[in-house]
C-alpha cells in the first residue's frame, strides 16, 4: 500500500524550466505538485556552472531577447538582472580565408547577384513563414508539400549563387544544430515564424541572442525549486506511469511509488521511450516519440587573460564560413562589468558529430587556431580556461537545443504533441506555439499545461487555458524596419526574366550567372 504521504494533485516528470513552471503554477493556483528530476540538479537543459576560473558560465541555455515577456517575468520575480551582450564594435564575417567586419544582423554581399539572392532567400523564408499557423503548422496551405521537402531541398530550388547555399547552411545549423537535409522545410519555416521571423530570431540586438541573466540562466529553475522546497525530487527518473486505475500511479528508478489524479511530462518528446506506459501510448503518440530526434551541438568557452578582440575594434561575433573550422558561430561572454574575457562558440551539427570523438585539449587547440585566423590574433592561441559541454551525451536531455522534424513527420504526427493521453498531458519547449527550443517556450508550455490540468479539475474555463503575456517593460521589441529594396529587389531569377524581355545582353547574364552558380566566379 503506497504511503499517503506520497499522494498529490498532479506529479509533473522533469525539472527543467518548463516542469518547474507547470508545478510553481499548480501550487499557486492552490494545488499540491510534486516534482521528478531525474538528475542531480534542476534546470534541464540550462546549466550555470560556477567556480573560481569563470565566476558562473551557463553552458546551457542562455540567451533571452524582446519579445520573450514569460522568462523575463519570471526573471523579475526572483530579481535576477538581464544585461546586454557586447555588440558595441564591429562583428566578422569569416569567408574564403578572410575576415570582412560588418555592424548589421547579417553580413553584408557586396556582389549585386549574390544580394539579390541573398534578399530573396531571407524574404521568401519569412513570407512562407506567414502562411503557417503558430499554433497548427500541419494546417498550413501548402503544408504536404513543405513538409516533404527538406530544407537542404527548399535552398536549392530558391538559391542561385553558392555563397548564399552556404550562408543558408550555416543559418540552420545556428538556429536548430542539425543540417538542411535533416529537417523538414515545414517544420524549420515554422520555427522561424514562432521565433518572430528570420530578424528575430538571428539578430542579437534587438534579438534572441540580444541579452544574458546575470549569475546565469539556472537561477530561473533554482528559484522555482525553493519556492516548491522538499516537493522537487532530484535523482529520481520515472520509469513506469500506469493510469489504468482509478489514481495515476508513477514510479521511479530509485523504487519510489508516487500516486496523483494528474500527470504533466515535461519532457524532450524522445525521452517518453524511457518511460513504461500502462495503457500503451496511442499509436500516433507511441510512432511521434520515435521520429523526433534532439538537435547535436557543444558550447564552447574560451577564456583569455584580457579582452584583446576590443581593443582591436571587434565585438566578439563571429559568423565563421569555412567547412573545416569547428565554430560556425561565436559570441562575446564577457562579464557585463568587463572582467573574465570569453568567448562563447558553438560546434554544431556534423561539426558537432565529427569532432566529438577528439580530446577535450585537441578541441580547443582547434578553437583558438580559427579564432587567431579569424581575429588576425596571436593572442587568441593562448587561453588561461577552456569549459565546454558536449549535449549529446546528456541522457537526459539526449542533445539541444531542440528536437527537430525531419521531413513528412509534422504532418502526419505533429497533431498529437500536445493532445493528452487520458490523465496525463505534456509541457516541454518543444509543444510551445512562441519561441518553442528556448526557455521562452519552456514556460509558456508549462503555464498552458498546468492550466490544462486546472481547467480538467474545473478550476478555470477551457478558454484560460491559452494566455497572451504582456510585453516586458525593461525589454521592449522593436520593430525590424525593411527598406524599400529589401522589399523590391528583384529574386536572380526574376532579374534575368527581366533582362531576357528587355536586352540582348540577357544569354550573356545568364551564361554569367550560370558561371557564378557553379562557383566559377568570385563573391565579391
Amino acid at each position: 500500500m503506497t504511503a499517503p504521504s506520497n499522494t498529490y494533485d498532479v506529479i509533473v516528470v522533469g525539472g527543467g524550466i518548463s516542469g518547474l513552471s507547470a508545478a510553481k503554477l499548480l501550487k499557486t493556483s492552490g494545488l499540491n505538485p510534486v516534482v521528478l528530476e531525474a538528475r542531480d540538479r534542476v534546470g534541464g537543459r540550462t546549466f550555470t556552472v560556477r567556480n573560481k576560473e569563470t565566476k558562473w558560465v551557463d553552458l546551457g541555455g542562455a540567451y533571452i531577447g524582446p519579445t520573450q515577456n514569460r522568462i523575463l517575468r519570471l526573471a523579475k520575480e526572483y530579481g535576477i538582472q538581464t544585461y546586454k551582450v557586447n555588440e558595441q564594435e564591429s562583428l566578422l564575417h569569416y569567408v574564403n580565408g578572410r575576415s570582412y567586419p560588418f555592424h548589421d544582423s547579417y553580413p553584408p554581399m557586396w556582389n549585386p547577384i549574390v544580394m539579390m539572392d541573398f534578399n530573396n532567400l531571407f524574404r521568401t523564408m519569412d513570407e512562407m513563414g506567414q502562411e503557417i499557423p503558430k499554433e497548427a503548422p500541419w494546417r498550413a496551405p501548402h503544408a504536404e508539400e513543405w513538409d516533404k521537402m527538406s530544407m537542404q531541398q527548399l535552398f536549392d530550388k530558391v538559391c542561385w549563387t553558392r555563397t548564399v547555399r552556404h550562408f543558408a547552411t550555416l543559418f540552420v545549423n545556428v538556429n536548430v544544430t542539425s543540417e538542411p537535409h535533416e529537417v523538414s522545410a515545414l517544420w524549420f519555416l515554422w520555427y522561424v515564424k514562432q521565433c518572430g521571423g528570420t530578424m528575430r530570431i538571428f539578430s542579437t540586438t534587438n534579438g534572441g541572442q540580444e541579452r544574458k541573466f546575470a549569475g546565469g540562466a539556472s537561477q530561473i529553475s533554482e528559484g522555482m525549486a525553493k519556492e516548491l522546497g522538499d516537493r522537487v525530487k532530484l535523482q529520481s527518473p520515472v520509469y513506469r506511469i500506469d493510469q489504468s486505475g482509478d489514481m495515476v500511479v508513477v514510479e521511479t528508478l530509485d523504487k519510489q511509488t508516487y500516486v496523483a489524479k494528474y500527470v504533466i511530462v515535461a519532457t524532450p518528446p524522445g525521452l517518453n521511450m524511457k518511460m513504461h506506459f500502462n495503457p500503451e501510448l496511442p499509436p500516433l503518440r507511441n510512432q511521434l516519440i520515435q521520429r523526433v530526434p534532439m538537435g547535436s551541438v557543444i558550447k564552447c568557452m574560451v577564456y583569455y587573460k584580457k579582452n584583446f578582440w576590443r581593443e582591436k575594434g571587434y565585438c566578439g561575433s563571429m559568423v565563421i564560413e569555412e567547412e573545416g573550422a569547428p565554430i560556425g558561430l561565436t559570441l562575446d561572454d564577457t562579464k557585463p562589468d568587463g572582467t573574465v574575457p570569453a568567448i562563447m562558440g558553438f560546434i554544431l551539427a556534423r561539426k558537432c558529430r565529427k569532432l566529438t570523438s577528439l580530446s577535450k585539449e585537441e578541441r580547443l587547440k582547434r578553437i583558438c587556431e580559427i579564432y587567431s585566423k579569424v581575429l588576425g590574433s596571436e593572442e587568441a592561441l593562448h587561453p588561461v580556461h577552456y569549459e565546454e559541454k558536449n549535449w549529446c551525451e546528456e541522457e537526459y536531455s539526449g542533445g539541444c537545443y531542440t528536437a527537430y522534424y525531419p521531413p513528412g513527420i509534422l504532418t502526419q504526427y505533429g497533431r498529437v504533441l500536445r493532445e493528452p493521453v487520458g490523465r496525463l498531458y505534456f509541457a516541454g519547449t518543444e509543444t510551445a506555439t512562441e519561441w518553442s527550443g528556448y526557455m521562452e517556450g519552456a514556460v509558456q508550455a508549462g503555464e498552458r499545461a498546468a492550466r490544462e490540468v486546472l481547467c480538467a479539475l474545473g478550476k478555470i474555463h477551457q478558454s484560460q487555458i491559452w494566455q497572451t503575456e504582456p510585453e516586458s517593460k525593461e525589454v521592449p521589441a522593436l520593430p525590424f524596419i525593411t527598406s524599400f529594396w529589401e522589399r523590391n529587389l528583384p529574386s536572380v531569377g526574376g532579374f534575368l526574366r527581366f533582362m531576357g524581355v528587355s536586352t540582348v545582353l540577357s544569354a550573356a547574364t545568364a551564361a554569367a550567372l550560370l558561371a557564378y552558380k557553379k562557383g566559377l566566379l568570385p563573391r565579391s
